[in-house]
């Protein structure tokens, strides 16, 4: 069952204050986010839509300490971005974030379970091993955890890759467009179990993704346009949101 738009007790995983982001300098300067102030909502599955060119991508890049601010402030739970020096901030990005990227970005040379486990062990840590095996199950992962990346199809792929950014149980996962490059069939089971990863696991998800399909398992969509928060909707439909951005582009 999902969360219903008034469960808010659970306070913010990642928010940011005044986010201002700007490529270029002079005449060809561009304002990617434009003083943007946005809250994440620990346990709850945000979406980030908008046309080409809104911003959302530089907004979950600068929220998971991938880019960083002109000014203004990131916050991941209530430590800083800004404040941190580059090694606190690779560290808090191996230990608290977890990412599914749109092109698997799986190690070829690394079977399925090395894959999973490599965040942990890159830390140097075992991890939760109950909780590693709970999601290669849920996964459905079982019979494949010996196969490289080659032997896998593109939906076992981005099932690894989204087993890799739980096992270590982060804070917040960040997900670009994680559907984009599977068919229709391994696109709703990933999402079905990004879903369950929230209402069973209390995990928090934030997807960048331009699919009203996709979005609508979100709980919340956040709506970009010009750099700048222009609506959002809460417990969406396909249908709703594509109406709303027909809305959006015309």
């Amino acid at each position: 069952m999902r969360y219903g738009p008034l469960r808010q007790s659970l306070g913010y995983a990642s928010r940011s204050v005044s986010a201002t982001k700007i490529y270029g300098s002079g005449d060809t300067a561009v304002t990617a986010l434009d003083d943007m102030t946005i809250e994440i909502e620990r346990g709850r599955f945000t979406a980030i839509m908008g046309p080409s060119g809104s911003g959302k991508s530089t907004l979950m890049h600068c929220l998971a300490g991938l880019d960083v601010l002109t000014s203004g402030e990131i916050y991941l739970g209530d430590t800083g971005l800004r404040t941190l020096s580059d090694k606190e901030l690779t560290e808090l990005r191996r230990d608290k974030i977890g990412f599914i990227f749109q092109a698997f970005n799986l190690i070829p040379t690394l079977t399925a379970e090395e894959n999973i486990r490599l965040p942990m062990s890159i830390a140097g840590r075992k991890g939760d091993e109950p909780w590693i095996q709970q999601v290669i199950l849920a996964l459905g992962l079982g019979d494949r955890l010996s196969h490289r990346p080659n032997e896998l199809s593109g939906g076992q792929q981005q099932r690894v890759a989204a087993a890799r950014a739980l096992s270590s149980q982060p804070e917040i996962i960040f997900g670009d467009e994680p559907s984009g490059n599977l068919d229709s069939k391994s696109a709703a089971e990933l999402l079905s179990f990004l879903r369950r990863a929230v209402d069973e696991f209390g995990q928090t998800i934030v997807m960048v993704t331009h699919d009203p399909s996709a979005a609508s398992y979100a709980d919340r969509i956040i709506f970009l346009a010009d750099g700048k928060l222009v609506d959002e909707m809460l417990n969406p439909t396909a249908s709703a949101i594509l109406d709303r951005m027909k809305t959006m582009e015309t």
